[in-house]
Protein backbone atom coordinates (compact mmCIF):
# COMPACT_ATOMS: atom_id res chain seq x y z
CA UNK A 1 0.00 0.00 0.00
CA UNK A 2 2.99 2.23 0.95
CA UNK A 3 4.63 1.55 -2.82
CA UNK A 4 0.76 2.05 -4.12
CA UNK A 5 0.68 5.49 -2.69
CA UNK A 6 4.07 6.71 -3.07
CA UNK A 7 3.67 5.78 -7.13
CA UNK A 8 0.16 8.02 -7.37
CA UNK A 9 1.62 11.08 -5.56
CA UNK A 10 4.68 10.62 -8.21
CA UNK A 11 2.31 10.48 -11.12
CA UNK A 12 0.85 14.02 -9.43
CA UNK A 13 3.94 15.26 -8.92
CA UNK A 14 7.11 14.31 -10.66
CA UNK A 15 9.24 15.96 -7.67
CA UNK A 16 7.60 13.86 -5.01
CA UNK A 17 10.36 11.92 -3.01
CA UNK A 18 9.23 8.21 -3.75
CA UNK A 19 11.86 6.26 -2.15
CA UNK A 20 12.34 8.47 0.76
CA UNK A 21 8.66 8.11 1.50
CA UNK A 22 8.38 4.65 1.24
CA UNK A 23 11.50 4.36 3.35
CA UNK A 24 10.34 6.60 6.02
CA UNK A 25 6.76 4.84 5.93
CA UNK A 26 7.87 1.31 5.83
CA UNK A 27 10.24 1.45 8.96
CA UNK A 28 8.77 -0.03 11.80
CA UNK A 29 5.30 -0.60 10.17
CA UNK A 30 5.07 -4.38 10.99
CA UNK A 31 5.47 -4.06 14.63
CA UNK A 32 1.85 -1.49 14.72
CA UNK A 33 -1.84 -1.80 14.96
CA UNK A 34 -4.08 -0.68 11.86
CA UNK A 35 -4.70 2.90 13.34
CA UNK A 36 -1.55 3.93 14.53
CA UNK A 37 -0.13 2.34 10.80
CA UNK A 38 -1.98 5.24 9.40
CA UNK A 39 -0.68 7.57 11.72
CA UNK A 40 2.48 6.08 11.09
CA UNK A 41 2.35 6.55 7.21
CA UNK A 42 0.79 10.31 8.32
CA UNK A 43 4.23 11.85 9.83
CA UNK A 44 6.30 10.65 7.11
CA UNK A 45 3.80 11.95 4.22
CA UNK A 46 4.00 15.56 6.29
CA UNK A 47 7.65 15.34 6.00
CA UNK A 48 7.53 14.81 2.75
CA UNK A 49 4.47 16.56 1.24
CA UNK A 50 4.27 20.64 0.82
CA UNK A 51 4.14 22.59 4.09
CA UNK A 52 1.37 24.49 2.82
CA UNK A 53 -1.72 22.46 3.01
CA UNK A 54 -3.42 24.23 0.25
CA UNK A 55 -0.55 22.81 -2.01
CA UNK A 56 -0.31 19.75 -0.13
CA UNK A 57 -4.46 19.34 -0.56
CA UNK A 58 -4.16 19.52 -4.25
CA UNK A 59 -1.64 17.15 -4.51
CA UNK A 60 -3.66 14.49 -2.76
CA UNK A 61 -6.66 15.15 -5.03
CA UNK A 62 -4.59 14.94 -7.84
CA UNK A 63 -3.29 11.55 -6.58
CA UNK A 64 -6.87 9.82 -6.50
CA UNK A 65 -8.88 7.39 -8.60
CA UNK A 66 -11.90 7.87 -9.35
CA UNK A 67 -14.79 6.98 -6.90
CA UNK A 68 -15.37 3.12 -7.71
CA UNK A 69 -12.12 2.61 -9.08
CA UNK A 70 -11.39 -1.22 -7.77
CA UNK A 71 -8.75 -1.43 -5.39
CA UNK A 72 -5.79 -4.24 -4.62
CA UNK A 73 -6.26 -5.46 -0.90
CA UNK A 74 -10.10 -7.25 -0.46
CA UNK A 75 -11.95 -6.54 1.92
CA UNK A 76 -9.63 -3.95 3.52
CA UNK A 77 -8.91 -2.44 0.02
CA UNK A 78 -10.68 1.04 0.34
CA UNK A 79 -8.32 1.45 3.78
CA UNK A 80 -5.70 2.42 1.45
CA UNK A 81 -7.44 5.81 2.06
CA UNK A 82 -6.91 5.95 5.83
CA UNK A 83 -3.68 8.19 5.80
CA UNK A 84 -5.25 10.61 3.22
CA UNK A 85 -8.28 11.22 5.94
CA UNK A 86 -6.12 10.80 8.96
CA UNK A 87 -3.39 13.65 7.10
CA UNK A 88 -6.68 16.40 6.78
CA UNK A 89 -7.73 15.76 10.27
CA UNK A 90 -4.14 16.56 11.74
CA UNK A 91 -2.89 19.65 9.14
CA UNK A 92 -6.05 21.35 8.19
CA UNK A 93 -7.79 22.32 10.63
CA UNK A 94 -7.11 26.04 9.49
CA UNK A 95 -7.76 25.75 5.83
CA UNK A 96 -11.63 24.63 6.78
CA UNK A 97 -13.15 24.91 3.54
CA UNK A 98 -10.43 23.04 1.45
CA UNK A 99 -10.13 20.33 3.58
CA UNK A 100 -14.22 19.79 4.15
CA UNK A 101 -13.88 19.45 -0.03
CA UNK A 102 -11.20 16.98 0.02
CA UNK A 103 -12.78 15.43 2.90
CA UNK A 104 -15.60 15.17 0.53
CA UNK A 105 -14.02 13.78 -2.14
CA UNK A 106 -12.35 11.38 0.52
CA UNK A 107 -15.76 9.99 1.08
CA UNK A 108 -16.39 8.66 -1.79
CA UNK A 109 -13.68 6.95 -2.11
CA UNK A 110 -13.23 5.36 1.63
CA UNK A 111 -14.89 7.39 4.58
CA UNK A 112 -13.94 10.95 6.25
CA UNK A 113 -15.77 9.28 9.31
CA UNK A 114 -12.29 9.69 11.41
CA UNK A 115 -11.52 13.20 10.50
CA UNK A 116 -14.62 14.90 10.28
CA UNK A 117 -14.76 14.92 14.05
CA UNK A 118 -12.14 16.99 14.46
CA UNK A 119 -13.31 19.53 12.37
CA UNK A 120 -16.50 18.78 14.31
CA UNK A 121 -14.48 19.64 17.68
CA UNK A 122 -13.04 22.79 16.23
CA UNK A 123 -15.39 24.50 15.03
CA UNK A 124 -18.87 22.94 15.05
CA UNK A 125 -20.99 25.91 13.75
CA UNK A 126 -19.80 25.85 10.13
CA UNK A 127 -19.10 22.19 10.32
CA UNK A 128 -22.61 21.57 10.96
CA UNK A 129 -23.63 24.02 8.11
CA UNK A 130 -21.60 22.02 5.66
CA UNK A 131 -22.93 18.41 7.05
CA UNK A 132 -26.64 19.74 6.43
CA UNK A 133 -25.99 20.54 2.70
CA UNK A 134 -24.19 17.27 2.37
CA UNK A 135 -27.05 15.32 4.03
CA UNK A 136 -28.82 16.13 0.52
CA UNK A 137 -25.77 15.33 -1.59
CA UNK A 138 -26.43 13.01 -4.33
CA UNK A 139 -23.77 11.09 -3.69
CA UNK A 140 -25.18 8.42 -0.61
CA UNK A 141 -21.48 7.94 0.48
CA UNK A 142 -21.17 11.73 1.52
CA UNK A 143 -24.78 11.61 2.52
CA UNK A 144 -23.90 8.58 5.32
CA UNK A 145 -20.81 10.37 6.36
CA UNK A 146 -23.73 13.46 7.81
CA UNK A 147 -24.61 10.37 9.88
CA UNK A 148 -21.51 8.32 10.67
CA UNK A 149 -19.32 11.13 11.28
CA UNK A 150 -21.81 12.48 13.76
CA UNK A 151 -22.26 9.56 16.16
CA UNK A 152 -21.13 9.52 19.59
CA UNK A 153 -19.77 6.55 19.53
CA UNK A 154 -17.83 5.91 16.51
CA UNK A 155 -15.79 2.66 16.89
CA UNK A 156 -12.00 3.00 15.98
CA UNK A 157 -12.34 6.84 16.60
CA UNK A 158 -11.83 9.19 19.32
CA UNK A 159 -14.78 10.54 20.97
CA UNK A 160 -16.63 14.01 20.42
CA UNK A 161 -15.60 16.95 22.75
CA UNK A 162 -18.74 17.29 22.77
CA UNK A 163 -21.76 15.27 21.62
CA UNK A 164 -24.71 17.82 20.51
CA UNK A 165 -27.43 15.41 20.05
CA UNK A 166 -30.25 17.54 19.27
CA UNK A 167 -27.80 19.27 16.31
CA UNK A 168 -27.23 15.37 15.10
CA UNK A 169 -30.93 14.71 14.88
CA UNK A 170 -32.08 17.63 12.89
CA UNK A 171 -29.34 15.98 10.21
CA UNK A 172 -30.48 12.55 10.78
CA UNK A 173 -33.90 13.78 10.45
CA UNK A 174 -33.07 14.46 6.44
CA UNK A 175 -31.88 10.84 6.13
CA UNK A 176 -34.11 8.74 8.25
CA UNK A 177 -36.27 8.11 4.73
CA UNK A 178 -33.04 8.00 2.41
CA UNK A 179 -33.08 5.92 -0.63
CA UNK A 180 -30.08 3.96 0.24
CA UNK A 181 -30.16 1.08 2.23
CA UNK A 182 -26.50 1.89 3.38
CA UNK A 183 -27.31 5.78 4.41
CA UNK A 184 -30.51 4.31 6.33
CA UNK A 185 -28.14 1.95 8.44
CA UNK A 186 -26.10 4.20 9.38
CA UNK A 187 -28.81 6.55 10.47
CA UNK A 188 -29.59 3.24 13.13
CA UNK A 189 -26.13 2.73 14.28
CA UNK A 190 -26.37 6.41 15.11
CA UNK A 191 -29.43 5.78 16.97
CA UNK A 192 -28.63 2.94 18.24
CA UNK A 193 -25.65 4.92 20.39
CA UNK A 194 -27.53 7.55 21.23
CA UNK A 195 -29.45 4.74 22.99
CA UNK A 196 -26.65 4.70 25.59
CA UNK A 197 -26.38 7.83 26.41
CA UNK A 198 -29.99 9.71 26.19
CA UNK A 199 -32.28 6.77 25.98
CA UNK A 200 -35.41 8.78 27.04
CA UNK A 201 -34.39 11.28 23.90
CA UNK A 202 -34.37 8.26 21.53
CA UNK A 203 -37.21 6.57 22.44
CA UNK A 204 -39.02 9.93 21.95
CA UNK A 205 -37.52 10.11 18.47
CA UNK A 206 -38.47 6.06 17.56
CA UNK A 207 -42.03 6.76 18.75
CA UNK A 208 -42.23 9.93 16.59
CA UNK A 209 -40.27 8.14 13.64
CA UNK A 210 -42.34 5.08 13.82
CA UNK A 211 -45.98 6.96 13.22
CA UNK A 212 -47.06 6.47 9.97
CA UNK A 213 -43.93 5.08 9.08
CA UNK A 214 -43.00 3.16 5.65
CA UNK A 215 -41.20 -0.60 5.88
CA UNK A 216 -38.20 1.09 5.11
CA UNK A 217 -38.21 3.08 8.15
CA UNK A 218 -39.99 0.71 10.32
CA UNK A 219 -36.89 -1.53 9.88
CA UNK A 220 -34.17 0.85 10.26
CA UNK A 221 -36.27 1.58 13.86
CA UNK A 222 -35.94 -2.77 14.50
CA UNK A 223 -32.14 -2.10 13.84
CA UNK A 224 -32.11 1.16 16.22
CA UNK A 225 -33.95 -0.34 19.18
CA UNK A 226 -31.72 -3.43 19.24
CA UNK A 227 -29.78 -2.59 22.44
CA UNK A 228 -32.30 -1.85 24.51
CA UNK A 229 -34.48 -4.74 23.31
CA UNK A 230 -31.86 -6.71 24.00
CA UNK A 231 -31.92 -5.49 27.41
CA UNK A 232 -35.37 -6.19 27.83
CA UNK A 233 -36.68 -2.99 27.86
CA UNK A 234 -40.51 -2.44 27.66
CA UNK A 235 -41.29 0.80 25.95
CA UNK A 236 -38.59 -0.35 23.18
CA UNK A 237 -40.04 -3.99 23.00
CA UNK A 238 -43.07 -2.51 22.22
CA UNK A 239 -41.58 -0.10 19.91
CA UNK A 240 -40.54 -2.91 18.01
CA UNK A 241 -43.63 -4.86 18.06
CA UNK A 242 -42.74 -7.64 20.42
CA UNK A 243 -44.50 -7.83 23.72
CA UNK A 244 -44.68 -10.20 26.53
CA UNK A 245 -43.44 -14.13 24.97
CA UNK A 246 -46.85 -15.56 27.03
CA UNK A 247 -47.02 -19.39 26.18
CA UNK A 248 -44.46 -19.78 24.50
CA UNK A 249 -42.25 -22.89 25.42
CA UNK A 250 -38.36 -22.48 25.05
CA UNK A 251 -36.12 -25.42 25.22
CA UNK A 252 -32.40 -26.83 23.53
CA UNK A 253 -32.53 -29.26 20.96
CA UNK A 254 -28.78 -29.17 20.93
CA UNK A 255 -26.40 -27.95 23.43
CA UNK A 256 -23.43 -28.96 23.98
CA UNK A 257 -22.04 -30.35 27.30
CA UNK A 258 -17.81 -29.42 26.98
CA UNK A 259 -16.55 -26.92 24.21
CA UNK A 260 -12.52 -26.23 23.39
CA UNK A 261 -11.09 -22.99 23.84
CA UNK A 262 -10.25 -22.11 20.03
CA UNK A 263 -13.14 -24.24 18.64
CA UNK A 264 -16.57 -23.29 18.05
CA UNK A 265 -20.15 -23.90 19.93
CA UNK A 266 -23.61 -24.66 18.31
CA UNK A 267 -26.46 -24.11 20.19
CA UNK A 268 -30.57 -24.60 18.46
CA UNK A 269 -33.27 -23.80 20.33
CA UNK A 270 -36.79 -24.83 19.54
CA UNK A 271 -39.74 -22.54 20.48
CA UNK A 272 -43.19 -23.24 20.62
CA UNK A 273 -46.30 -21.06 20.98
CA UNK A 274 -48.61 -23.16 23.42
CA UNK A 275 -51.07 -19.83 23.36
CA UNK A 276 -53.66 -18.70 21.34
CA UNK A 277 -52.59 -15.69 19.71
CA UNK A 278 -49.30 -15.00 16.99
CA UNK A 279 -46.67 -14.02 19.49
CA UNK A 280 -44.11 -11.70 17.85
CA UNK A 281 -40.47 -12.50 19.18
CA UNK A 282 -37.38 -10.97 19.27
CA UNK A 283 -34.92 -13.92 19.92
CA UNK A 284 -31.67 -13.68 21.49
CA UNK A 285 -28.75 -16.14 22.64
CA UNK A 286 -27.31 -15.02 26.01
CA UNK A 287 -23.62 -16.53 26.62
CA UNK A 288 -22.53 -15.70 30.10
CA UNK A 289 -18.25 -15.63 29.09
CA UNK A 290 -16.36 -15.82 32.29
CA UNK A 291 -13.93 -13.39 32.77
CA UNK A 292 -10.42 -13.41 33.92
CA UNK A 293 -11.57 -12.91 37.90
CA UNK A 294 -13.83 -15.76 37.39
CA UNK A 295 -17.38 -13.65 37.17
CA UNK A 296 -19.57 -14.18 34.22
CA UNK A 297 -20.49 -11.54 31.41
CA UNK A 298 -23.63 -11.93 29.44
CA UNK A 299 -22.64 -11.74 25.58
CA UNK A 300 -25.72 -11.39 23.43
CA UNK A 301 -25.88 -12.65 19.74
CA UNK A 302 -28.91 -12.29 17.71
CA UNK A 303 -31.11 -15.09 16.40
CA UNK A 304 -33.94 -13.96 14.82
CA UNK A 305 -37.55 -11.41 14.61
CA UNK A 306 -40.15 -13.33 13.82
CA UNK A 307 -43.76 -13.98 14.47
CA UNK A 308 -44.66 -17.25 16.09
CA UNK A 309 -48.56 -18.53 14.92
CA UNK A 310 -50.43 -20.34 17.76
CA UNK A 311 -49.29 -23.82 17.36
CA UNK A 312 -46.47 -23.10 15.16
CA UNK A 313 -42.82 -25.24 16.30
CA UNK A 314 -39.65 -23.11 14.89
CA UNK A 315 -35.81 -24.14 15.71
CA UNK A 316 -33.23 -21.55 15.31
CA UNK A 317 -29.74 -22.27 15.13
CA UNK A 318 -26.49 -20.25 15.95
CA UNK A 319 -22.87 -21.00 15.77
CA UNK A 320 -20.30 -18.58 18.16
CA UNK A 321 -16.55 -19.03 17.41
CA UNK A 322 -14.64 -19.69 20.46
CA UNK A 323 -11.53 -18.34 19.43
CA UNK A 324 -10.14 -15.31 21.08
CA UNK A 325 -10.55 -12.44 19.69
CA UNK A 326 -9.24 -8.93 20.06
CA UNK A 327 -12.46 -7.70 22.12
CA UNK A 328 -12.99 -11.28 23.32
CA UNK A 329 -10.45 -13.40 25.28
CA UNK A 330 -11.86 -17.03 26.81
CA UNK A 331 -11.32 -18.62 30.37
CA UNK A 332 -12.36 -21.86 31.32
CA UNK A 333 -15.57 -22.26 33.09
CA UNK A 334 -19.10 -23.03 33.37
CA UNK A 335 -20.36 -20.83 31.00
CA UNK A 336 -24.38 -20.30 31.12
CA UNK A 337 -26.80 -19.72 28.02
CA UNK A 338 -29.65 -18.28 27.98
CA UNK A 339 -32.70 -17.81 25.43
CA UNK A 340 -33.62 -14.46 25.25
CA UNK A 341 -37.64 -14.39 24.48
CA UNK A 342 -38.21 -9.98 23.72
CA UNK A 343 -35.63 -9.61 26.05
CA UNK A 344 -36.48 -11.69 28.89
CA UNK A 345 -33.75 -14.44 29.64
CA UNK A 346 -35.15 -18.24 29.79
CA UNK A 347 -31.85 -20.83 30.97
CA UNK A 348 -31.46 -23.25 28.51
CA UNK A 349 -28.75 -24.48 30.39
CA UNK A 350 -24.41 -24.72 30.49
CA UNK A 351 -21.38 -25.16 28.65
CA UNK A 352 -18.01 -26.23 30.43
CA UNK A 353 -15.46 -24.78 28.64
CA UNK A 354 -11.80 -26.17 28.72
CA UNK A 355 -8.47 -24.91 27.06
CA UNK A 356 -7.55 -26.81 23.85
CA UNK A 357 -5.23 -29.09 25.23
CA UNK A 358 -7.53 -30.68 27.89
CA UNK A 359 -9.39 -34.14 27.42
CA UNK A 360 -12.44 -33.98 26.55
CA UNK A 361 -13.14 -37.78 27.36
Amino acid sequence: MVERLAAKLSAASPSFPHQRFVAEATQGLDALELMDRGRHIVAALARVLPADFEKAARLLLRSLDEPGTPLPGGAMASFFYLPHVLFVAARGLDHFDTAMSLQRELTRRFSAEFSIRAYLDHDPGRSFAVLEDWSHDPDPNVRRLVSEGTRPRLPWAPRLARYDARRSLSLLENLKDDPSEYVRRSVANHLNDLAKLEPALFLGVCTRWARHAPPERRRLLRHALRWLVKRGHPRALALAGAGHATGVVVRAVSLPARARIGGTLRVEVELTNRSRMQRRLVVDLAVHFVKADGRPRPKVFKLRVLALHPGQVVRLARTITLRDLTTRRHYPGAHRIDALLNGRARRLGAVELRRASTSMA
